[in-house]
């Protein structure tokens, strides 16, 4: 009788990406797999790579602000805020009440957008066409509002030092309130289409789990961090703007896997809209904009400043020589930083979930890779 074979097999290291539609932009991840299991990854930037903090160091702070959309193109106006506020913090610029309230709306609703970007693609990668038919749908709406503000639909160039461009223009208010009142209702059948669906949800819990104190450890932020029960948000935290005045929720998880990541972010869009209707209710008439030379020069110093983008937190390190450039500029991307749990959250998985947990971080490489 002859001795039985055993199957023996090795470890093989293998490349995913870098082309684009199925790693969320031009991202390689360097897999070392043993059959289906990942044993490591490694994420591999370096095919966007844009310069931007240097290109920050070679133009006036008013040159610079356009560029800021580039960050992360799907939530601009946020890099739009972070740094407009490195450079009033610097520089004593006050803002008008009511510029910061329309900013606090711009923001919530370019919060959505971005949100409605992450469930559409989530589904998406995920074998579900409808979700992002459904997702761009309501974007649209939102990029219409948008649009009526800035004239702008992505990159808006709209939040400016001491204050916003322009004032909201007529029937702005009444096109808010009719989409607040009709986007509830559409996240209702987004949970009815997929977040109930039984593949769905076979595909995503236990699946790529992150406990709170790996979280901490690693230092992701936002959705990410409060789907591992840990309940930071710094519109609660460090309040910015006029946040302290709303009432509203920050959701938080248990369990930290790829379906509480995502449940996060469905939630995080109801909260949207109380913020939204309360500003709106709430927003004061008188000036947009105080006056501030194009010709800026901040004193001498250093500050950060940081604020809660659809990623988590997002900051900018400004130091100033006197000049009129920034002596040099640095931004804490929330991409980036959340991108550096695929490892811990991927290994001993297998290669298809290695995709569901991709899109769960909800990574722009425009900051990964800046």
């Amino acid at each position: 009788m002859t001795e039985l074979q055993v199957l023996k097999t090795e470890e093989l290291t293998i490349s995913m990406g870098p082309q684009h539609p199925s790693t969320h932009g031009v991202l390689r991840l360097i897999l070392r797999v043993d059959g289906e299991y990942i044993r490591d990854v490694k994420p591999d930037l370096g095919y966007l790579h844009r310069g931007m903090e240097k290109m920050a160091e070679e133009r006036t702070y008013l040159q610079f602000l356009p560029l800021t959309d580039r960050f992360d193109y799907l939530s601009a106006m946020f890099n739009n805020m972070v740094y407009v506020r490195a450079v009033e913090k610097l520089g004593g610029v006050e803002v008008p009440e009511r510029a910061e309230y329309i900013r606090v709306m711009m923001m919530e609703l370019n919060r959505i957008a971005s949100h409605l970007i992450f469930w559409g693609t989530f589904g998406l990668d995920l074998g579900a066409l409808t979700p992002v038919l459904y997702a761009f749908r309501e974007r649209e709406k939102v990029l219409d509002l948008l649009e009526m503000v800035s004239g702008a639909r992505m990159t808006f160039n709209y939040i400016r030092f001491g204050g916003v461009r322009a004032d909201l223009p007529s029937g702005f208010i009444e096109k808010l309130k009719a989409f607040l009142d009709d986007f509830p209702h559409r996240v209702d059948d987004y949970d009815a289409l997929l977040t109930g669906n039984d593949i769905f949800k076979m595909r995503t819990i236990g699946v790529g789990p992150l406990s709170a104190e790996k979280a901490v450890e690693i230092g992701v932020t936002g959705p990410m961090l409060r789907a591992s029960g840990v309940p930071f948000d710094i519109r609660r935290a460090e309040p910015y703007s006029v946040y302290e005045r709303f009432d509203f929720k920050i959701p938080t998880r248990a369990d930290g896997d790829t379906f509480d990541r995502y449940v996060i972010r469905m939630e995080e869009m109801r909260q949207c809209v109380r913020i939204l209707r309360q500003a709106m209710e709430q927003i004061p008439e008188g000036d947009v904009q105080t006056k501030v030379s194009r010709a800026l020069k901040l004193p001498a110093g250093d500050v950060y400043t940081r604020i809660e983008s659809p990623r988590g937190e997002l900051g900018v390190y400004l130091v100033s020589d006197g000049g009129g450039n920034p002596y040099r500029f640095k931004l804490r991307a929330p991409s980036f930083i959340n991108l550096q749990a695929i490892k811990p959250l991927a290994v001993g998985m297998k290669v298809g979930d290695l995709i569901a947990i991709l899109g769960s971080i909800d990574i722009v490489l425009g900051e990964v890779d800046r």
